[in-house]
């Protein structure tokens, strides 16, 4: 780890270059910029690394810690920082910082608002290195859940979503930050911990405690930080491409517990690897947590509430599924705005459905699609005007709906339909390659999938995922055999906006023909009228036959 040190200073033009690309990294050069979210950020520096030392303990649940920050200053003058903390509260919970000093020297300091200001000894230099250290203790509010699991085992759980880790860990909480980190953590003997990343050193100390290390060498957004402390049942399922994966379960659930995940645990992980790209993490545990509701997917371990016994059932694969997927993304590749959320659980949602095609076939995809849309439009017809970008979003108990999950999903389905899948999976496999273990707004991706494709997508981007509302298609068809054409009329008829939509036809020239005929129909008017030639009356004309459309629609002959 580098000392405080300083460099030369740039020329004033080379100053000026690096305060406007670090603005710009978090907020992009789109029109998007304006809807970053309310979060205030410091372009002017760079987390280079974290280090925790938390001390836990079985007579109360307060922690001491320590934090060593590694920063780099982009810009010169830079007189303070900031790092996220929650102070003490009048119920006795929260953190009390004791010092904060930088090579051994004392810095003045400040904690209020949840945040914890750091004053510099001098102004920075552009490019400088420092490391400051914070020492603290206190009860966490949330953020770190101390208590008794279902078994009645004291137990320490990290929940850190969204913006929770400041309440027992001094950082920057929020995802446009990322950087390695190290959790030491002392605890009782009787405890087993994990955290993110690989295992670097295990120490039994005096007074029955013990000083468990991991270290995690791979930029990491804060919410995804992790510990668990608690009796646990461990089981190494073996390595694949070199990651080791392992299960942690409760003792009382070892036999369920590690039959689940292993039954689902590899074909996820290898499928995922082979579609995407290489995973980045040190190793992929599959933990049992208290204070987690479903599965949380912490890099590298994956917090899961849901009980062992039922892993090994259709909804289990899909949880592992959906939370094996965020590993790539929203873990690895990380919205770097919480007004684009849907970069993750949409993603997640997408992925977890092409699992399922690929385990258990195309008729099981369909059904998932169908459950899906019935979601969104339910959703809408109560919200109309809710978009799956947010626009500045400053309260993030707002953050997700079932429009994150499912609308963001469709998304993805209709992106892969209208542009193939070949296509579709270079743009994804390249926006995954450019965008490992960093972060990136939809406006990234979006230019990705235009690169790919070679097409202008700014229409399908805007209208899905800037605008609210949902596609209703009302149309019929007919045959002219004088003009020898299949005559189609399409209606939009949802209230609002329109759509431009492509929407396949399936043209079926004849009774038992197993695949139809498809025909691209660019619906874009309220009314769309369109002519097919065709020598003969078709046998039967199906709207989006493939289900490649988020839309409601009635059509049949007239």
């Amino acid at each position: 780890m580098l000392k405080s040190r300083t460099t030369e200073s740039p020329d004033t033009a080379s100053r000026t270059s690096l305060a406007v690309v670090a603005i710009c990294l978090f907020c992009g050069f789109t029109s998007q910029a304006a809807w970053c979210d309310t979060y205030p950020r410091q372009p002017q520096l760079h987390i280079r690394h974290y280090s925790f030392q938390v001390t836990l303990n079985d007579s109360n649940n307060e922690i001491t810690g320590q934090a060593t920050v590694d920063l780099q200053f982009l810009v010169p003058g830079v007189n303070d920082f900031e790092l996220d903390l929650a102070q003490k509260q009048a119920d006795g919970k929260g953190m009390t910082v004791t010092s904060v000093t930088s090579g051994g020297h004392p810095l003045r300091y400040n904690q209020q608002n949840n945040r914890l200001r750091i004053d510099l000894a001098s102004p920075s230099q552009a490019l400088q290195f420092g490391e400051y250290v914070i020492r603290y203790y206190g009860t966490p509010a949330a953020g770190l859940i101390i208590g008794k699991n279902r078994y009645g085992d004291r137990s320490f759980d990290s929940n850190n979503w969204p913006d929770r880790a400041r309440n027992w860990l001094p950082c920057i909480d929020h995802p446009y930050s990322k950087s390695p980190e190290e959790m030491s953590v002392t605890a009782p003997a009787r405890y087993q911990v994990i955290s993110n990343g690989r295992l670097v050193e295990e120490t039994g100390l005096p007074g029955a405690m013990r000083r468990t290390v991991w270290e995690e060498s791979v930029p990491t957004a804060s919410w995804l930080y992790s510990l668990a402390a608690a009796p646990f049942a461990v089981q190494y399922l073996g390595d694949v491409d070199g990651v080791p994966l392992e299960t942690w379960v409760y003792p009382q659930e070892r036999d369920a517990g590690f039959k689940g995940f292993a039954l689902y645990t590899k074909p996820i992980f290898e499928f995922y690897s082979r579609l995407i790209g290489p995973y980045s993490y040190e190793k992929l545990a599959n933990v049992e947590a208290n204070g987690t509701s479903g599965g949380m997917e912490l890099a590298s371990d994956i917090f899961y509430g849901y009980r062992p016994g039922l892993i090994a059932t259709l909804d289990g694969q899909q949880l592992i599924a959906h939370e094996m997927a965020h590993q790539w993304f929203g873990d690895s590749v990380t919205e770097s705005d919480w007004d684009d959320v849907w970069l993750s659980e949409g993603f997640a949602t997408y992925f977890a459905l092409v699992y399922l095609k690929h385990a258990d076939g195309r008729e099981a995809f369909i059904a998932g699609l169908d459950k899906s849309r019935d979601f969104v439009f339910k959703f809408s017809a109560k919200h109309p005007h809710y978009t799956i970008v947010h626009q500045n979003i400053s309260d993030l108990r707002r953050l997700l709906t079932d429009q994150i999950y499912q609308k963001g999903a469709w998304t993805l389905h209709m992106l892969h339909d209208m542009l193939g899948a070949g296509v579709f999976w270079a743009g994804i496999r390249e926006y995954y390659r450019r965008y490992q273990n960093g972060s990136a707004p939809t406006a990234d991706f979006e230019r990705v999938m235009e690169h790919a494709s070679g097409k202008d997508l700014s229409w399908f981007f805007h209208e899905w995922l800037d605008e609210g509302g949902t596609l209703k298609i009302q149309g019929s068809w007919r045959y002219n055999k004088r003009a020898g054409q299949l005559q189609v009329e399409l209606d939009q008829k949802q209230k609002g906006a329109l759509f431009r939509m492509p929407v396949p036809l399936g043209i079926y020239a004849r009774t038992g023909q197993v695949s139809p005929r498809i025909q691209i129909l660019e619906v874009e008017k309220r009314h769309n009228t369109f002519t097919i030639p065709m020598k003969a009356e078709p046998s039967s004309v199906v709207l989006d036959p493939n289900t490649s459309v988020l839309m409601r629609a009635s059509f049949g002959k007239r």
